[in-house]
């Protein structure tokens, strides 16, 4: 069985399981693999499940909850708000922290979830037409009415988290963050995190997949796989990139272990205020990624690593222009 971390006062296994891949964004669905590989997870200790309303959207919370229903008492389970998509109408989009829509928005995946309470419960993007403040105090207001339990942001910046944090103490904060995607450790997140007790949950420590070495082409990539328009996934970045996941391989076949284990294995060992949460719709990627906890480290391992694939040496930005602009603010 998995070991515990906290976050905050919050405890959780070691590694979590981001949900998102199995309902968009990643290629073909496959539902019956999706649930078989939740439940492959909390199986071995692996509780700590990661979803949102935007992933679908809708899609993946009644996808959550159909897996989780006879095993809800194993499970801590987060999901997100904040992103404005409609099912029917696919080119909708915003961001809303308005506290109207904070109530509605957990209704709804509570409805969708088939659960009476969100363990853990993030503004998925900080809206800046809506003071942090009126946020998070309707946020407050869910945990003081028992549907929600534990507060949390995702992307937001240093003096954001503290000003919500004044508020209602909040838990968790989610950012990108992996070999290839550095920045909370020179902008102030992570340092302002540990200086107030908020737990750090990195998304994406594989770097999308390409940290796994599964990825060799970009037509290896499903016509309609979201990578295809990230920029570190186009052209001479691409190329770049793979250079240096080239490095990581060579690295993890010292260590006897596979790439991916070895680039979670040093998420893992950047603090143990972090709990990263790979995504997979896969058992047998589950498996792979389970196996991470086992490889140690040592301060040389970290010196090597860090030395083959230095901070900032990943090619292009880790969005669009567009989705650069919705990230630490």
């Amino acid at each position: 069985m998995l070991s515990k971390r906290s976050l905050g006062s919050l405890e959780v296994s070691c590694l979590g399981l981001g949900c998102m891949g199995m309902s968009e964004f990643y290629g073909t669905r496959d539902d019956a693999e999706s649930i078989a590989t939740i439940h492959r997870a909390l199986d071995a200790g692996l509780g700590f499940l990661d979803t949102s309303n935007a992933y679908g959207p809708h899609t993946n919370e009644v996808l959550v909850g159909e897996a989780i229903r006879e095993r809800r008492g194993e499970v801590v389970l987060a999901t997100k708000f904040g992103f404005l998509r409609d099912p029917g109408d696919p080119l909708r989009k915003g961001f809303s922290g308005k506290p109207d829509f904070v109530r509605a928005a957990c209704e709804g995946s509570l409805r969708r979830l088939g659960v009476e309470k969100i363990d853990l419960y993030y503004q998925h993007r900080v809206d800046t037409e809506t003071p942090i403040e009126e946020t998070v105090g309707a946020m407050a207001e869910l945990v003081r009415a028992g549907k929600v339990l534990h507060l949390g942001l995702s992307e937001a910046a240093p003096e954001t988290i503290r000003r919500a944090h004044a508020v209602h103490p909040i838990t968790a904060v989610q950012t990108e963050y992996s070999l290839w995607t550095r920045d909370v450790e020179d902008n102030g997140v992570l340092a302002t995190c540990r200086e107030l007790g908020i737990g750090f949950v990195p998304y994406s420590p594989l770097g999308r997949g390409m940290l796994t070495g599964q990825i060799r082409r970009f037509e290896d990539l499903a016509p309609d796989d979201y990578r295809r328009n990230n920029p570190r996934f186009q052209g001479e970045n691409f190329a770049r990139n793979l250079d240096l996941v080239t490095r990581v391989e060579e690295l993890a076949r010292e260590k006897g272990c596979t790439p991916a284990q070895l680039a979670l294995a040093w998420v893992l060992a950047q603090g143990a205020d972090l709990v990263p949460i790979p995504g997979t719709k896969r058992r047998k990627y589950l498996d792979e990624n389970l196996g991470a906890t086992a490889v140690s480290l040592s301060a040389g391992n970290l010196q090597r690593i860090d030395a083959a694939f230095p901070k900032d040496a990943a090619a292009g930005t880790r969005y669009a222009a567009s989705g650069m602009t919705v990230v630490h603010r």
